[in-house]
Parts: C-alpha cells; structure tokens; sequence
C-alpha cells in the first residue's frame, strides 16, 4: 500500500464561516496500481492531492504515504518525502527557467540525492528528449515541457506520482501522446498515481475512478 486516507477533513476558515472541503474520506492506493480522482470544481480534489503532498495539512484523520504517517508530521519530514518518495506533475509544468533540459530532469533526482544517470538516460530516451537536453524551457512545445515535468517527477524512482490535470494545458492530440508515455513509464516503476481529472475519458484509462462529491467519496 503507497497510500492509505482514513477519515480525512479538511475545513478553511473564511471571513464570516468555516468553510468544509473534505468531510471524511477514506481512500487507498496500492503500488502499480492507477487511480483517478474525478469530480465537479470545489469538490475537494485538488486539497486531497495537497494534503497526500504534504503541502497542507489535515484537520482530522490520518494520511499515510510510502509508509510514513504525514497527518502530524513536522515540515521537514514531509518535504523529505516530496523529494524522494513522491513524484509531482501538474496542469501548469513547473520548470525551472534558467535551467536546461538536462538539468530540470535531473533537479529532483539531486536534491533527493538519488540521481541515477542510467535510469535518466532511459528516461529520457523513453520520453523522446535526447535532442532537446541543451535547449531551455521556452524553447519547447508545451507537449515537450509536460514530457519534461514527468521525467523529472520519475527520475527519482518515486513510490508514489500525484498528478493534478497533467494534460490540461495540452491538445487533444498532444495530451493523448502524453498520457501514453506516463501510464507507461508509471508502470514500468511500480509506482502507484493518483491523478486529477475533469475528463471521463481519461479518467477510463487508469485501473480504478474515485468521485469526490461535496467533499465525500460519492
């Protein structure tokens, strides 16, 4: 199990009320295994994948990741896990500017103190970017950047990938191209995905769907 939520809630305050996203979800994962986490907007999707980030933290319940309980665990103990449990990919690509291609795959990896030049070759073959290892982020595609942003989340054989809307900001085409090579290379590293979507049709990709409604597993 890479993923175990019981009883999670989440509540923010607002000028005049307490404000309930997340009212007692429960959810697992298992490693290898693909899930998508569909809903309306404000249902409380994108705070789930938050808090399984360690980005925020729970009001009540518990969170468990790669076998680390995170519900009270201090910040350096979760951002520990970010760099070398966790692989993150988002709608927005999240690439470091003044860095080239080679050096944006291999950041995470580095920082974990997991780099591994072999498996970031495979990567990058896999990912088609081999001609593009010089160039900086604004000189690709938006298809290449996303490629990009899954290599680097896969370069430090995480154990768990929280993807919120990866192919969002992509074409049809493009973002069918995309989510080929990331199911693909998820698989190859038995990691476990959690991935947020709007879109049925991709959602029908992955191995299990899970709908969040008003803050509950509907």
């Amino acid at each position: 199990m890479v993923l175990a939520l019981s009883a999670v809630t989440k509540s923010y305050q607002s000028r005049e009320e307490t404000v309930a996203v997340l009212n007692g979800v429960d959810l697992c994962l298992e490693a290898g295994q693909s899930l998508a986490l569909t809903g309306e907007s404000g249902s409380g999707k994108s705070t789930l994948l938050h808090l399984v980030a360690g980005l925020d933290t729970a009001d009540a319940g518990t969170i468990v990741v790669a076998g680390t309980d995170i519900t009270r665990a201090p910040d350096p103990v979760r951002a520990a896990l970010r760099r070398g449990q966790i692989g993150l990919i988002f709608q927005q690509f999240n690439l470091i500017p003044s860095l080239d291609i080679a050096a944006n795959l291999a950041f995470q990896a580095r920082l974990a103190g997991r780099y591994d030049a072999a498996w970031l070759a495979e990567l990058t073959q896999a990912l088609g970017l081999q001609a593009l290892l010089s160039r900086f982020p604004e000189q690709l595609s938006g298809g290449q950047q996303q490629r990009v942003a899954i290599g680097r989340a896969l370069a430090v054989r995480p154990r768990l990938v929280l993807a919120d809307e990866p192919t969002g900001n992509l074409d049809e085409a493009t973002g069918d191209a995309v989510m080929d090579l990331m199911l693909r290379l998820v698989a190859q590293t038995g990691a476990g995905l959690l991935m947020v979507t709007h879109s049925p049709r991709l959602a029908a990709r992955l191995d299990r769907t899970v709908r969040l409604s008003a803050g509950r597993v509907a």
